[in-house]
């Protein structure tokens, strides 16, 4: 039987996996770390004009493309979000499901003690009744 991560992570489409992964990427330190070196070779080639006139100041070159980043980026992160809303939500129901079938295991012990305990109760109610009646 398989739990319901294994499951749901059989269930994953290419299309899924690949926005989780874009976004689990996007959302590192590692990334920040490597686009501020980006913008800060970007900034600095073209002030001190190794390569002239590529992007002057104000950068719209590269405001070109991280808004073209951006573009593409929400969408990916919103499907790795709602991907992960999924993963909860049949998280919850494997967890509700059996929740509930430990409520009735539960159940069901409890009225074989209590017919455990009414069975001793009807000896022990015997014996005294047995012993009354030899009295």
């Amino acid at each position: 039987m398989k739990n319901w991560h294994q499951s749901h992570k059989q269930t994953s489409r290419l299309s899924g996996k690949l926005a989780d992964a874009v976004a689990r990427g996007m959302g590192s330190w590692k990334f920040i770390f490597l686009q501020t070196v980006f913008v800060g070779v970007w900034i600095a080639l073209n002030i001190v004009g190794i390569v002239r006139g590529w992007d002057p100041y104000p950068f719209i070159l590269l405001n070109l493309i991280f808004s073209t980043q951006a573009a593409y980026a929400a969408p990916i992160i919103m499907m790795a979000q709602n991907r992960q809303a999924e993963r909860d939500r049949h998280h919850a129901e494997a967890d509700y499901e059996t929740n509930r079938q430990a409520k009735e295991e539960i159940e069901e012990l409890q009225k074989g003690l209590n017919r455990i305990e009414i069975e001793k109760l009807d000896k022990i109610l015997a014996l005294l009744e047995k012993k009354n009646i030899h009295k």
